[in-house]
């Protein structure tokens, strides 16, 4: 009787090897050992976007502290806007310190600057001889027979050469700066030289002496032709002479060198542009424009905070998106305190309590709606303004007084968004340094892992070997004895 043996109960696993899916074991299992570490990814980013929110709301409360310190800044309410009744003979620019009121200007003269011209030469480059020039500063009498030089004024020297030309002449005059310049004019007779007192005014004129190198000084000759001492030396021809701006300002005679009268009514710079003879009418006025414009500036910038802050602490039940910092405390108090501040009265102001009352209207969304209409009425009582906004101490505190000292305490470095974004900081360092000794313990989970199920994969694969020669062993003996 032959004797077989059956192979159905041997030993297999499909595959290479002994068939187990290590990598795929050790990803699954490395899936849930990463769970913690997933969680705390989650929180860092969750912590980053909070801290960029509140970047972006300093910085919002940044601009919002800058418009309420212009409403604090007292040159805001003092500015004035000048108006002439004809900017062809007269302009006008007010400074801080300028008064409303209105002035006639007659202007009888401008304030002029002494010209001269020498004589003609073949062009630029002709030789004018050697010798030396002395540039006095001063005023002339009258007839312009007389000189006296400006006190303290020594005037300058020029030396010439004997190759000197017209141009070089030109040259070392407006390098001098003796109060002259020079230039040259070429026309149908020749170049000339044409000398200028820098500045206008009747004490801004000059005398021009030579010492020339042909020994007479003053004739048309040599470098004595450009001198200009009447009645001794006078080859240069006088074109104009210095001359101060005179004008009567409301019937009162004013004169100065200079066309710009800085000094004739306080607070404003009145430009002399021509002569008339009908009084030209300036008046300086509130500049209702600037202030409103600094207003306008105070809403927009809360309104850009206050719709920031609502939509960073809202909660869309409509996407069930909730804001970066919903529910955040720090977010939810700024946003409570900046209300509370505009939705209460003041007595700063005896005319307005409230900042509706002076057109700043508070909307159901918190913003700010600047009624036009109402602020512009307000202006015309700009004291009473002034002091809703701006006064400090005595009588209470305007509105832009009470919120620069708000935002400048938030902003502080011991204020509550510092306070904030710095405890956001560390939680995110802390975060940071568990997600490094997390990675640190799945890599060596993972390595125990990798190493535990190589080993078995290798157990099994052994196993697997032994199966298949049992197997042939079998097979053999059933061949053998079959």
């Amino acid at each position: 009787m032959s004797t077989s043996i059956s192979t159905t109960g041997s030993v297999s696993s499909a595959g290479i090897g002994s068939g187990l899916d290590v990598t795929g074991i050790i990803s699954k299992l490395m899936t849930v050992e990463s769970a913690p570490l997933t969680a705390l990814q989650t929180k860092a980013t969750g912590i980053q976007t909070k801290i960029s929110a509140f970047a972006a709301v300093k910085s919002a409360i940044s601009g919002f502290r800058d418009a309420a310190r212009t409403l604090t800044n007292p040159s805001t309410w003092s500015a004035t806007l000048g108006t002439s009744g004809d900017p062809s003979t007269v302009t006008v620019v007010p400074s801080a310190t300028a008064a409303t009121g209105s002035y006639a200007i007659t202007v009888q003269n401008l304030a002029a600057s002494q010209s001269i011209a020498s004589r003609s030469y073949a062009d630029s480059t002709a030789v004018v001889g050697a010798g030396s020039l002395h540039i006095d500063l001063g005023s002339w009498n009258t007839g312009n027979t007389a000189f006296t030089a400006q006190t303290g004024n020594a005037g300058v020297d020029l030396t010439v050469s004997a190759t000197a030309t017209l141009a070089d002449v030109r040259d070392q005059i407006n390098a001098a700066g003796a109060g002259v310049t020079a230039s040259i004019v070429t026309d149908t007779t020749g170049a000339r030289l044409v000398m200028t007192s820098a500045k206008t005014g009747v004490n801004n004129g000059f005398r021009i002496t030579s010492t020339d190198a042909d020994g007479v000084n003053n004739d048309s000759a040599g470098l004595s032709a450009l001198a200009y001492n009447p009645p001794g030396s006078t080859t240069s021809t006088l074109s104009q002479t210095a001359a101060n701006a005179s004008a009567t300002i409301n019937g009162l005679s004013v004169s100065s060198a200079s066309n710009n009268l800085a000094g004739a009514v306080d607070g404003l710079t009145l430009n002399l542009v021509k002569v008339n003879t009908t009084p030209v009418l300036v008046t300086v006025a509130q500049d209702n424009t600037s202030i409103t414009a600094a207003i306008q500036g105070f809403a927009t910038a809360y309104n850009t905070l206050s719709t920031l802050l609502e939509t960073d602490t809202k909660y869309d039940s409509t996407t069930s998106t909730a804001g970066p910092l919903q529910a955040d405390s720090t977010a939810v108090s700024v946003q409570r305190q900046l209300r509370n501040i505009l939705g209460a009265s003041s007595t700063a102001s005896t005319a307005f309590s409230t900042l509706s009352q002076a057109g700043l209207e508070i909307q159901s969304d918190g913003t700010i709606s600047v009624n036009s209409t109402k602020l512009t009425s307000a202006l015309g009582n700009l004291g009473e303004v002034k002091k809703l906004f701006a006064n400090s101490g005595t009588g209470g505190n305007g509105f832009a007084t009470q919120m620069r000292s708000l935002t400048t305490a938030m902003l502080a470095s011991d204020g509550q968004l510092t306070s904030r974004t710095s405890g956001l900081a560390t939680s995110l360092t802390s975060n940071q340094k568990q997600q490094a000794d997390m990675n640190s313990r799945l890599a060596t989970t993972k390595a125990r892992l990798t190493a535990q199920y190589t080993a078995l994969d290798k157990k099994m694969a052994s196993l697997s070997g032994l199966s298949d020669y049992v197997t042939q062993q079998i097979t053999n003996w059933n061949k053998n004895n079959g």
